[in-house]
């Protein structure tokens, strides 16, 4: 089930939101779900990788090589 929300933005943000529509061929609200949806998944990774890291840190893991060995 959908539900609607308003929000209010800077004219300037409104202009280039319009401006992307017409270039991706997309409506407003499929632009700002998929911006929603983007920043929800960057918040999820964010939360994990402040559980993880310090994990992998005990475990000897600092770089992406590091990550790159053990997985390999």
């Amino acid at each position: 089930m959908r539900e609607t929300i308003t929000i209010s933005v800077p004219k300037s943000i409104k202009q280039k939101l319009d401006s992307l529509t017409k270039k991706e061929h997309l409506n407003r609200s499929d632009i700002v779900r998929e911006a929603l949806r983007q920043f929800f998944v960057k918040q999820e990774f964010r939360s994990l990788r402040h559980i993880m890291v310090p994990k992998a840190e005990q475990a000897g893991i600092y770089t992406d090589e590091d990550v790159f060995h053990r997985v390999s």
